[in-house]
């Protein structure tokens, strides 16, 4: 089969270069500039490199080399070089895209009206996932590779993502959760003339194996109740039937909103939210014994204890802060779930810290913006911070544990078959 120099096939792996050529092609070059440079060695070499390979290619689809006559006589035969640009690495390359007479020649290394090659569109992402601006990213390509990219070009090559987003969005979800953390995050929005804040809504759901997944993100203008359970239903949509345990903040409305869409499961209101929004009523003299006292509470050994050291924190501080023991009253059921096991697995219960984590790794990509052009432009980067996050995740801590516990506690809703 024609293909490349040398009779290897088109697609082969090619052979080690010897070090007598790596010499031969360095000779002359031994600045950075010269191999590196916008005109220099590399740029010089994938040039050429992609010329022989398209022609190569052009030869494989005609059957014949190039100066020999077509196979049968007169037939497809080739019909010029026209020159175009690609954007690469190493800067705009002007290559060398041979055509055929009949038009049937579609090459793969680079294609009909393709303008960046490898490498290219993945770099200008991973810019843009960094929380680099438009314009940012176009100052970067210009002041590296001197590149000049419009910010039309750039904003195309980033909505690509956009595709992979909504199929990510739109994913098949597991059967079982026993642990899903919800919360919401603040991001800035241009809506028409004005800049609106717009609830970020995230779900991560923790599987049987202690793996962690951000099972979506959902857009809102504000956080409330009624709209978590529009995410909850489109979590049942996407094959989720059960979750033990959802950790979720102490939004009013949240424990009614998953009763109605998942009402065998436990919902355990986040302590560090709770202890967090108790204090906001303390002086700074008091705040120190306060937040030991309420340590007292949710460190208890069972939910008895725990309602002794409830009243005894009532007692010491309702006439100076009621507030607080009443909140943590109205919020009791949804608070101490978690007291029912032992230390470690209170650890996995008792925080959404996981969720919090994701936020603020989130809130650091995007900090310097001020806010997002678009709604879409927002969904891009949370997408493309969401799974450079997860990359870094391993299993919960003290995981075994846990499922050994939700085993004896629910052994009808985790079935043998699912660890």
């Amino acid at each position: 089969m024609p293909g490349l120099p040398g009779g290897r096939a088109l697609g082969e792996v090619e052979p080690d270069i010897s070090d007598e050529v790596l010499d031969a092609l360095l000779a002359g070059a031994s600045t950075a500039e010269q191999i590196a440079g916008p005109d220099g060695l590399l740029a010089r070499l994938t040039r050429r490199l992609l010329n022989r390979a398209l022609e190569a290619e052009l030869t494989a689809h005609l059957g014949y080399e190039a100066g020999q006559a077509p196979l049968g006589g007169a037939g497809n035969s080739r019909n010029g070089q026209p020159p175009k640009t690609v954007i690469t690495d190493q800067g705009p390359l002007r290559i060398r895209s041979p055509r055929d007479r009949k038009g049937t020649f579609e090459p793969q290394i680079v294609k009909k009206r393709q303008t960046r090659w490898v490498g290219f569109d993945e770099k200008v992402i991973s810019l843009y996932g960094r929380g680099l601006t438009v314009r940012e990213i176009q100052g970067h390509l210009q002041e590296i590779y001197g590149t000049e990219v419009s910010p039309d070009l750039i904003s195309k090559i980033t909505d690509a993502v956009l595709e992979d987003a909504k199929a990510w969005q739109n994913r098949p979800l597991e059967r079982l959760y026993p642990i899903v953390y919800l919360d919401a995050l603040v991001v800035t929005v241009r809506e028409g003339q004005a800049v609106r804040n717009f609830a970020c809504y995230v779900a991560i759901g923790v599987n049987l194996d202690g793996e962690r997944d951000v099972l979506g993100t959902w857009f809102q203008r504000t956080e409330g109740a009624k709209f978590w359970m529009q995410v909850l239903t489109e979590l049942k949509q996407r094959g989720v039937a059960d979750v033990l345990f959802f950790c979720v903040d102490g939004l009013a409305g949240f424990p009614q909103a998953i009763e109605a869409t998942f009402p065998h499961s436990t919902v355990q209101t986040c302590v560090v939210h709770q202890v967090r929004n108790s204090l906001k009523f303390v002086s700074y003299k008091d705040r120190k014994q306060v937040a030991a006292d309420l340590r007292r509470i949710y460190t208890a050994a069972n939910v008895d204890h725990a309602a002794d050291e409830l009243e005894a924190f009532a007692a010491k501080w309702d006439e100076r802060y009621p507030t607080i023991s009443q909140s943590w009253l109205e919020r009791w059921e949804q608070i101490t779930p978690f007291l029912a096991y032992p230390q470690d697995v209170r650890r996995v219960l008792y925080t959404t810290n996981s969720i919090e984590a994701l936020h603020r790794q989130i809130r650091k990509i995007i900090k310097t913006r001020g806010h997002f052009p678009t709604e879409d432009a927002a969904r891009k980067l949370l997408y493309l911070a969401i799974t450079k996050a997860e990359t870094k995740w391993r299993q919960v801590l003290h995981w075994h544990s846990a499922l050994a516990a939700f085993k004896i506690q629910f052994p009808d809703r985790i079935p043998d078959s699912d660890i």
